[in-house]
């Protein structure tokens, strides 16, 4: 979990109808990152369900994207952040996710573009903004943006709304203020090492599960 994102959870908890229950792919907390990586505080007095491959911090159910053991029509939100570059089958991911959303649902994603490879387990993908339009396409309606280098982005952000679309001009505005806020605060070195200390560990656990 990066800063810039959870700052990103909350503005989508501020600006946008949060349909309960809500629940969150990918939401493992890695050694290093147990609490910091919780989200529920972004969404307080939520119904709110961590869901992952795998037992540990954050999870509450285990749950495979590719094929969602939920019945159709059963959330209000999903959420995944910095996870799809982890799944296999993305589209796949989507569909699922459109499936057991209620018609007033939205997904929310995120993910990294610039950013070094990271098993966790495994590490398929780097989206484009244009790539995250193509994956929200079973969405009636959708949004996609970034943040850092316009041709060359460290993250990449999407929105998709099953049916219906709710006012977005508190969200617009808020996101545009989040898009021109850098993360780099920083010094580059001391950010490459911060990004090192975190693959090491990423990697380190898992090679436990192979």
């Amino acid at each position: 979990m990066r800063q810039n994102v959870k700052d990103f959870a909350f503005l989508t908890s501020s600006t946008l109808p949060i349909a309960e229950p809500i629940y969150e792919f990918g939401s493992f907390q890695i050694p290093g990152q147990i609490g910091f990586a919780d989200l529920r505080p972004c969404f307080p007095q939520k119904n709110f369900t961590g869901c992952d491959l795998i037992e540990g911090p954050g999870v509450d159910k285990i749950l495979d994207l590719h094929e969602i053991d939920l019945p159709s029509e059963s959330a209000g939100t999903v959420l995944c952040f910095d996870t799809l570059e982890h799944v296999e089958y993305p589209h796949q991911a989507l569909k699922e996710i459109h499936r057991i959303l209620r018609p007033d649902g939205i997904v929310v994603i995120t993910s990294v573009m610039n950013f070094p490879i990271h098993d966790c387990p495994n590490d398929y993908w780097r989206f484009t903004p244009e790539g995250f339009k193509s994956l929200l396409k079973p969405f009636s309606n959708s949004l996609t943006g970034f943040q850092g280098k316009e041709t060359f982005p460290h993250t990449v952000v999407g929105i998709g709304f099953k049916e219906t679309t709710p006012p977005l001009t508190e969200f617009l505005g808020k996101f545009k203020k989040w898009q021109n806020t850098s993360q780099q605060v920083q010094s580059p070195s001391k950010k490459h090492a911060d990004i090192s200390r975190l693959i090491a560990a990423l990697s380190r656990f898992f090679k436990k599960f192979r």
